[in-house]
C-alpha cells in the first residue's frame, strides 16, 4: 500500500513538474518528441483525490520548489503575504535584512524539493531520449567532440598550413610600430582563425552526417547544436585573447608583457573562457530542455562558483604583470598618479566585482528572477568592449597623425644629434608635460572614452533596461560630465597651440653657460608674450567651464559677476600697488621694453630677464644672483640686447710707443679676426683703434673699439685681449704699469721714520686704488 502510495505522489509530481514551467523557459522536448498532450487540470484532480481517498496526504510542488497547494490546505492570499512581511516597507537595512530571509526561505525550499526534483530530470531524460537511456546524451556528447577534434585537426593541416598560412605568414613584419601597423595584422588572423573554425565544424559536421546519416529526434539535434555552439564560442574567445596578448609573436603584443607573462595570461585566460562558455551552454541546454528549475539553479550555480574561484586565481597569479602592464614596465614613481591609481586598484576592484557578481547571480537563481546576460560573459564583454574601442581609435589616430609624428622624429633625432655633438655625455630631453602634443591629448580622450565605453557596457549588463533621460539628476550630472569633458580637451587644446608657437619662437635661441656675462641672444617678442596670454586663457576656459556645469547644475550664476564686480573694486582701491604694477608692465611689455632673455639694467640691479609674470619680473645676475622686481618700481631701465653692442677697451701704454705703428697692427689683427671661424660671424664693425683719448703720469691710454651682436660682445672681448697681448708681445709694444711718483723735500728723503715710510706708502695705495675704481665705472656692464 505504501509502494503504491509513493508511486501515486512521484507520478503526480512528475506531471505537475512538466505542465506548470513557464511557457518561454520550460518548453518541454518530451512532449514535441512524443507528441503527447499535457494533463488536464480535471486528471491531475483525479490524481490528487484518489491519493486522498487512499489516506495519503498531497502537496503539489511547482517547478520553482515552492508549495503550489495542499489537499485541505486553504492557499494565503496576496493581502497576508503582504502582512506577513513587516519589514518590506521599513529602512534599507530592513529591506536588505528582508531579502536575505526571503533568499534564505527559498534556498532551504529548493534544498527541500531536489530529491523530487532529481527523480523528475532523470525521468524527463529518459523520456526525450531516443532509446530511453540518459546515457545517450553522454554518448552524442563524446561522438561530437571526437568530430570536432577530427575537424580541428582537418582545419589546421589542409586550411592552416596550405591556405592560411601562406596569408598570414607573408604579412609578419620583424618590427611592427604602433597600433596603425599591429591592427590590421591583428584582425586580419583573427579573421582567419575564426575561418579554420568555421572550416572544422563543416568537416565535423560532413563526417558525423556520412558516418551516422541525419538525425532525426529532436533532443539530439538541440544537443548537437549546443555543443557545436560552444566550441565555435570557445574558439573564438582563444582567437580574441591571441588577438590581444600575440604570445607566439612579441613584436605585434599592443601590451607590454614579457614573453613569459603573456603565454602565461594567454593560457589561464584562453582555459577560464572556455570554462565559463561550457558552463553558460550546459545550463542553457538544461533549461531550455524543460528539467526542473531547483536542477538548472544548482548546476548553474555551482558551476559558475567554480569558474569564478578561477577567475580570482588568474587575478591572484597574473596581478604584478598586469600591474606592470599597466604601467608600461614602469616603476610607481615614473608614472602620474592616476596611472599608478589604477594599476593598483584593478586587482582588488576586479576581484569584489566577480565575487559580487556571483552572489548576485546566486540570489538571482535562488529567487527564480531573469538573468540578463551571464555573469563571465558580461565580464569579457566589458573587457573586450574597451580594448576594441581603445584599439580602434588609437589605429584611427596614428593615421592621421602620421605624417606630424614622422617629421616629429625627424626634429627630434636632428636635435639629439646636435645634442650628442655637443655633450657626448648625452643629455636626455626634458618633456615639461605629459601631454606635449595633440596626439598626446588625441590619445589621452580616446583612453577615457573607452572608459566610458566600458562604463557603458557595464551599466548596460547590470540594467538593461535603465531609463537615462528619466532620473534628472542623473540626466544633470552626465551633461556635467560632458560639459567637463569638454573643457578638459578645450584646455588642453589651447595649451598645446601655445606651447607650440613658444617652442617654434625658442627653437633658435642658444642657452647661455652659467655664470656667464650675459646679454645672450633673446626671445621674440612674441615668445615673451605668449606665456602671459596663456595663463589668462586657460584661465577664462577654465572660468567659463565651471560657469556652465554651474548653470547645468541649476546654481543662478548671476550673483556671482555681481559679487566679482564689488570684489575688483575693492581689490582696487585695496592693492593700488598691485594695481599699479599690473599696469606699469602691461605698458612696458606692450612697448617692447625687454624681453625675455635680454640683459637689461635698471639701475639698482642687472642681469638676464629669466621669467615675466602678471605683476613681476626676474633677472638673474651672471655671478649667481636672481632679483625678483615689480615693474611698478622700475624708473629707468637700460636694454643691453638690442640691435648692436660698440665695446671700447682701454689700452696702457708707453710714452715711447710708436701710435702710428699701434693702430696699423690694431687695423690688422681686426681683418684677421674677421676671418675667425669662432667669433668672425659675430662683428658687425671690426676691431681698429681711436687713437690716443688720455695722458696719464706714467702711460698713455690708447683705445679701441669693435662693434657686435648683442651678447656676443663678452666672448669677442676676451678674443681680442688675447690676441692683442699676443701682438703687442711679438711687435716690441709694452704695456705701462701704474706708477705713483712721490715727492719729498731734500732733507727729508735721507732720514723718514717709520710712520713717515707707511704714510707714503698708504698714499700710494690709495692713487692705484683709485685709478683701478675709475677704470672698473667704465666698464660698459
Amino acid at each position: 500500500m505504501k509502494s503504491l502510495i509513493f508511486r501515486l505522489c512521484l507520478l503526480c509530481f512528475c506531471v505537475l513538474g512538466v505542465i506548470s514551467a513557464p511557457a518561454a523557459a520550460q518548453v518541454s522536448l518530451y512532449t514535441s518528441s512524443k507528441g503527447e498532450a499535457a494533463a488536464s487540470e480535471q486528471a491531475l484532480a483525479d490524481a490528487i483525490r484518489s491519493a486522498s481517498e487512499a489516506g495519503a496526504s498531497v502537496i503539489v510542488i511547482d517547478s520553482a520548489g515552492r508549495v503550489a497547494g495542499a489537499s485541505g490546505a486553504a492557499q494565503p492570499d496576496e493581502g497576508s503575504a503582504a502582512s506577513a512581511n513587516p519589514m518590506g516597507d521599513g529602512s534599507q537595512l530592513m529591506k536588505a535584512q528582508s531579502r536575505v530571509s526571503e533568499f534564505v526561505a527559498a534556498l532551504e525550499s529548493r534544498l527541500a524539493a531536489m530529491p523530487y526534483s532529481v527523480f523528475e530530470v532523470q525521468y524527463i531524460l529518459r523520456q526525450t531520449s531516443p532509446d530511453g537511456r540518459i546515457v545517450t546524451y553522454l554518448e552524442v556528447l563524446g561522438i561530437n567532440l571526437v568530430l570536432l577534434l577530427i575537424g580541428r585537426w582537418l582545419s589546421v593541416e589542409i586550411y592552416g598550413k596550405r591556405i592560411a598560412r601562406n596569408y598570414v605568414v607573408s604579412r609578419i613584419k620583424e618590427a611592427p610600430r604602433g597600433y596603425r601597423e599591429k591592427m590590421p595584422f591583428l584582425v586580419f588572423r583573427f579573421v582567419m582563425g575564426v575561418g579554420g573554425t568555421l572550416f572544422a565544424m563543416i568537416f565535423a559536421f560532413i563526417i558525423g552526417y556520412l558516418v551516422f546519416g541525419r538525425m532525426e529526434d529532436l533532443s539530439i539535434q538541440f544537443t548537437t547544436t549546443a555543443i557545436f555552439t560552444a566550441f565555435f564560442l570557445i574558439r573564438t574567445a582563444s582567437d580574441l585573447w591571441r588577438m590581444v596578448l600575440s604570445p607566439y609573436l612579441s613584436q605585434y603584443r599592443l601590451p607590454p608583457f614579457s614573453d613569459r607573462d603573456a603565454k602565461r595570461l594567454y593560457v589561464w585566460a584562453a582555459v577560464l573562457a572556455a570554462y565559463d562558455i561550457s558552463t553558460v551552454m550546459f545550463s542553457t541546454w538544461v533549461a531550455d530542455f524543460g528539467l526542473n528549475y531547483n536542477v538548472y539553479a544548482m548546476v548553474y550555480g555551482s558551476l559558475t562558483a567554480v569558474g569564478a574561484l578561477g577567475n580570482l586565481l588568474m587575478v591572484l597569479f597574473n596581478g604584478r604583470a598586469i600591474s606592470n602592464a599597466i604601467r608600461g614596465n614602469r616603476s610607481k614613481e615614473e608614472v602620474s598618479w592616476l596611472l599608478r591609481l589604477v594599476s593598483v586598484s584593478w586587482a582588488p576592484v576586479v576581484i569584489v566585482y566577480v565575487s559580487y557578481s556571483w552572489l548576485r547571480l546566486a540570489f538571482d537563481l535562488v529567487l527564480e528572477r531573469p538573468i540578463p546576460v551571464p555573469l563571465m560573459a558580461g565580464t569579457y564583454g566589458i573587457f573586450m568592449s574597451v580594448v576594441i574601442a581603445y584599439g580602434a581609435m588609437n589605429y584611427l589616430l596614428e593615421r592621421y597623425f602620421d605624417r606630424t609624428r614622422k617629421v616629429q622624429q625627424m626634429n627630434e633625432a636632428l636635435a639629439q644629434a646636435e645634442a650628442d655633438e655637443a655633450s657626448p655625455g648625452g643629455i636626455a630631453a626634458h618633456r615639461n608635460h605629459p601631454i606635449a602634443s595633440f596626439e598626446d591629448l588625441a590619445r589621452r580622450v580616446a583612453g577615457i572614452l573607452a572608459f566610458v565605453v566600458g562604463t557603458y557596457a557595464l551599466v548596460l549588463i547590470w540594467n538593461p533596461d535603465m531609463d537615462w533621460t528619466g532620473d534628472l539628476p542623473l540626466d544633470r550630472a552626465l551633461d556635467v560630465m560632458v560639459i567637463i569633458f569638454l573643457g578638459y580637451i578645450v584646455f588642453h587644446f589651447f595649451r598645446i597651440w601655445i606651447d607650440s608657437k613658444i617652442a617654434e619662437e625658442t627653437v633658435d635661441i642658444p642657452e647661455g653657460e652659467l655664470g656667464d656675462e650675459g646679454g645672450v641672444s633673446s626671445a621674440s617678442r612674441l615668445a615673451t608674450l605668449l606665456p602671459l596670454f596663456r595663463g589668462a586663457i586657460l584661465a577664462v576656459v577654465v572660468v567659463s567651464i565651471a560657469l556652465i556645469a554651474l548653470m547645468e547644475i541649476g546654481i543662478n550664476v548671476s550673483p556671482l559677476f555681481a559679487g566679482a564686480g564689488v570684489v575688483g573694486l575693492a581689490v582696487g582701491f585695496g592693492s593700488q600697488t598691485l594695481v599699479r604694477d599690473i599696469f606699469s608692465g602691461a605698458f612696458f611689455l606692450l612697448d617692447d621694453a625687454f624681453r625675455k632673455g635680454e640683459y637689461i639694467d635698471i639701475g639698482d640691479v642687472k642681469g638676464t630677464v629669466e621669467k615675466i609674470s602678471v605683476r613681476s619680473f626676474q633677472l638673474r645676475h651672471h655671478l649667481g644672483a636672481l632679483h625678483t622686481i615689480p615693474f611698478g618700481e622700475i624708473k629707468v631701465l637700460t636694454n643691453f640686447s638690442r640691435d648692436w653692442v660698440i665695446m671700447k677697451l682701454p689700452l696702457r701704454v708707453t710714452y715711447d710707443t710708436d701710435v702710428e705703428k699701434v693702430r696699423k697692427l690694431i687695423k690688422n689683427l681686426g681683418q684677421e679676426l674677421l676671418r675667425d671661424p669662432v667669433i668672425g660671424e659675430n662683428f658687425i664693425q671690426p676691431l681698429k683703434s681711436q687713437g690716443v683719448i688720455e695722458m696719464q703720469d706714467s702711460a698713455m691710454i690708447i683705445r679701441v673699439k669693435f662693434m657686435t651682436k648683442p651678447g656676443d660682445q663678452w666672448l669677442v672681448r676676451k678674443k681680442v685681449y688675447e690676441e692683442i697681448r699676443r701682438l703687442f708681445a711679438r711687435e716690441g709694444v709694452k704695456f705701462a704699469h701704474r706708477e705713483v711718483t712721490v715727492r719729498l723735500a731734500d732733507e727729508q728723503a735721507q732720514n723718514l721714520t717709520p710712520s713717515q715710510k707707511e704714510a707714503v706708502a698708504g698714499a700710494v695705495q690709495a692713487a692705484i686704488d683709485e685709478d683701478v675704481l675709475d677704470d672698473m665705472m667704465e666698464d660698459d656692464r
